[in-house]
């Protein structure tokens, strides 16, 4: 029945290898396919689904080779998740864990992965597995690793991501450039002080697109200075 929803909704009429946002390959020999269904429209079906779909068309969802359809199994886990208690929150894990190699684009990753690891962990107050993943040789499992600490960082939570900045700092990836500078701007948001000594001690060592990203709310004239690593105002 959901399958048969989502495909009413196909706005192409043959599968895209990309799309304006996602490149045909992030890594080589990794494919994916797009049928051009919008994130509200994912939403409004995950909504409706949430408490309905059975787990075999749930994991079916996870698993499909079209990006949309494990979207919205992603949705659906994020909205399951928003009422779960502990039990459940950890039945709702271990499924997103056993599908983890499916969730292998940009937006799947940071539409989930704070939502249902970042909440999991944060509750239980374990980021073991959020460090073994920032460790990894996959460029999904690594952004999975820091997106998670969104989440975090909204409850002042903010050690747990600089430590997993540290693991990936020198990662050549701009997907991974991209997340961390990402979480250390909403750090920022937090604890503007705490980042601005991490940017000072890390400086050499930042890919220079995380840095970018990093210093987006700091006034111009200091974003300026940083850039260029003059500190000496602090």
């Amino acid at each position: 029945m959901i399958e048969a929803e989502l495909k009413k909704l196909y706005k192409y009429d043959t599968l895209k290898s990309k799309t304006r946002y996602h490149k045909k390959n992030y890594i080589e020999g990794e494919n994916d396919l797009f049928a051009g269904i919008d994130v509200p429209s994912l939403r409004s079906l995950a909504l409706k689904y949430k408490d309905k779909v059975p787990k075999e068309e749930l994991n079916k969802l996870l698993k499909h080779k079209v990006h949309e359809h494990r979207l919205l199994g992603l949705l659906i886990l994020t909205y399951k998740m928003k009422k779960a208690d502990i039990i459940e929150q950890k039945e709702i894990v271990d499924l997103y864990i056993e599908h983890l190699d499916y969730i292998n684009n940009w937006d799947l990753v940071d539409l989930s992965a704070h939502y249902i690891l970042g909440k999991y962990f944060y509750n239980i107050q374990d980021y073991s597995f959020l460090f073994k993943l920032s460790l990894s040789e996959n460029l999904w499992y690594k952004r999975i690793s820091i997106v998670s600490t969104w989440i975090l960082i909204r409850y002042n939570k903010l050690s747990v991501t600089l430590d997993l900045v540290d693991n990936l700092i020198k990662d050549e990836h701009d997907l991974i450039h991209k997340a961390c500078g990402w979480m250390l701007r909403e750090l920022g948001k937090k604890d503007i002080d705490l980042l601005t000594r991490y940017l000072k001690d890390n400086y050499t060592l930042m890919p220079r697109t995380m840095l970018r990203y990093a210093i987006e709310k700091y006034p111009k004239e200091i974003r300026q200075r940083i850039l260029k690593g003059d500190f000496l105002w602090l």
